[in-house]
């Protein structure tokens, strides 16, 4: 770490993955005591203010992210990759969930560090979830040894194209966290899925959602909202999670039947802000989810044929591939590839501000 970060900065490279948009830094740049690298991140981010104006965060929860990567110790992988997510408004740093979309610029940003060795078309890397104990594998093109950001993927959500990088994860624990199918919570049937992600889903009907709402709209509907809440919290437990009230996990989704030509619709509770499309793991524990005969959101579910789930969201969406499959005691397990892009936006140092 930098003697005075104050003065001389923190080596930081700021991404877009996917649909977010992040700080990404090396583990051995920024404190290794929990409480020192939070208070670190905070005052990076800008947080806690509304608008972040004093810090590099984007006033949304999607742009408020921090990837912290490492060569790993484990023979599974090449590089570890720990997820923290920060509040805009409250000065909240979360580990307990990880980021499929800030996982697409992992494998990127570890070549361009010197923690993998590129190769002279393609670079796989190997990448351990921190958070979540899960493996990832990333393609990355490298033509020449070097990153190419620059082809002709395109993402819902985000505009223009660049370079597609295909991610690989394999889960480390069930799919239903509860062992059931289904749930009943505070007069709701529910089905706890994760297959990345620690998500609740919901049959919108239920909410007097249509499905069509903007994530506007959702957002400033209060009592929603708090039945929403209401359900999370008493779902969390038996997710394994505790405190979910200073957590943004379990992630809410309010489903209804497809009304673009893919699998299912769907709108997001992140927890409190709605999502403007869909996460990469939220995308492959929903298209999981609906697979599961009897889930919630499956009978209302279309074009499940093969393994390409098309999850519909406010700004498109999203084509999930999962492999759902039942082990020799009939739990359900899960897999997901997905495709995504990634995008350097400025490598340099970053200044945090002297004190919260």
């Amino acid at each position: 770490m930098a003697a005075d970060p104050l003065r001389d900065g923190i080596p930081c490279m700021l991404m877009r993955g996917g649909t977010s948009k992040g700080a990404y830094f090396l583990a051995e740049d920024v404190p290794a005591d929990r409480a020192a690298r939070d208070d670190l991140m905070l005052r990076i981010m800008g947080t806690p203010d509304p608008r972040q104006i004093d810090g590099i965060g984007g006033a949304h929860p999607l742009t408020s992210k921090v990837a912290i990567v490492s060569r790993s110790e484990s023979p599974d992988a090449d590089v570890d990759y720990l997820f923290l997510q920060l509040g805009v408004g409250e000065p909240q740093v979360s580990d307990t969930q990880t980021c499929g979309n800030l996982l697409a610029g992992v494998a990127p940003f570890a070549i361009e560090r010197g923690l993998v060795e590129a190769d002279a078309d393609e670079t796989a890397v190997r990448i351990r979830l921190i958070n979540t104990g899960d493996l990832a594998t990333s393609h990355v093109a490298t033509p020449g040894g070097v990153v190419d950001y620059d082809g002709d993927a395109a993402i819902d959500g985000v505009p223009g194209t660049a370079c597609a990088i295909e991610l690989a994860v394999e889960r480390a624990v069930p799919l239903l966290p509860s062992g059931n199918v289904v749930d009943e919570i505070e007069g709701h049937r529910v089905t706890l899925v994760d297959n990345g992600m620690a998500v609740v889903l919901l049959d919108a009907s239920e909410f007097g959602v249509a499905g069509d709402e903007t994530p506007e709209q959702l957002e400033e509907n209060a009592d929603l909202a708090a039945e929403v809440e209401r359900v999370r919290l008493a779902a969390a437990p038996l997710m394994g999670i505790e405190n979910a009230a200073d957590q943004s996990v379990p992630k809410m989704f309010l489903l209804s039947p497809p009304a673009a030509g893919g699998a299912i619709r769907t709108r997001a509770f992140i927890p409190r802000r709605v999502h403007t499309s869909i996460g990469v793991l939220m995308a492959a524990s929903v298209a999981a989810g609906i697979r599961i005969p009897g889930a919630v959101g499956a009978e209302m579910a279309q074009a499940l044929d093969g393994d390409e789930t098309v999850v519909e969201h406010p700004t498109g969406a999203f084509p999930a591939r999962v492999a759902v499959t039942q082990d020799a005691d009939g739990a359900w397990i899960g897999s997901s590839v997905s495709e995504r892009t990634a995008r350097k936006l400025f490598d340099g140092r970053v200044f945090p501000r002297p004190r919260r």
